[in-house]
């Protein structure tokens, strides 16, 4: 059963940390819950739609700390076009389309930040996302895992595994398959072991394909 763990809930505790931070009594738990689920999917919604290029603005992941009367939310981002310190009226129109779409009670205040990572392809679901937008322009899987590989590399990481499954051959009557490429140590069963994971999916003209990406 240890293949079907998910990498980031195994390690919660030891090398993970929660991406939401707070406390609710149980009959409110489902509400804080849905409340977080409508934050991140908001702000992923109005960066697709003001999304300047299919390589930018790429969100590795929403974090969200809420206090009695506070509400912080930090967007990490590795290449950012539209959020960005150049441009703060972009932020600040996310803030105020956030605000009034999540109805935020008990007169809460609401935090806005943008963090931009300094290394990007170190991340794997911003990894994921370079390798799907390559699958999506017809590049051979073999080559894009290579490349993926390589930026890695320059991240300065132990280890990373890619996995591409279904019909990925570019036939679309050929059976789906799983291709799968590894460079360096992915102590996947070590739960001391620092395992940053991420999956994500493209839509191409043979169908679905699954990208996983674990970086060590």
């Amino acid at each position: 059963m240890g293949q079907k763990t998910n990498p980031l809930g195994f390690r919660l505790g030891t090398t993970q940390t929660h991406h939401s931070i707070w406390f609710e009594k149980r009959k409110d738990f489902s509400e804080g819950l849905q409340e977080d689920h409508k934050i991140r999917e908001h702000i992923k919604n109005y960066i697709e739609k003001e999304r300047i290029s299919s390589v930018s603005d790429v969100i590795s992941r929403i974090q969200i700390d809420k206090s009695i009367d506070v509400v912080k939310v930090i967007i990490y981002m590795g290449f950012s076009q539209l959020l960005t310190e150049d441009e703060p009226p972009k932020i600040q129109e996310l803030q105020v389309s956030l605000k009034k779409a999540i109805h935020f009670i008990k007169n809460r205040k609401l935090n806005l930040a943008v963090i931009k990572m300094k290394n990007p392809y170190g991340d794997p679901t911003i990894l994921g996302e370079f390798i799907a937008n390559q699958l999506k322009n017809r590049v051979s899987f073999r080559k894009v895992m290579k490349k993926a590989v390589e930026l890695v590399e320059k991240a300065y990481k132990k280890g990373i595994q890619v996995q591409i499954a279904g019909c990925i051959g570019g036939k679309a009557q050929e059976m789906a398959r799983v291709e799968w490429l590894r460079k360096g140590r992915v102590p996947l069963q070590t739960v001391t072991a620092k395992i940053d994971f991420g999956s994500t999916q493209v839509l191409t003209i043979h169908g679905v394909l699954g990208i996983k990406v674990w970086i060590f």
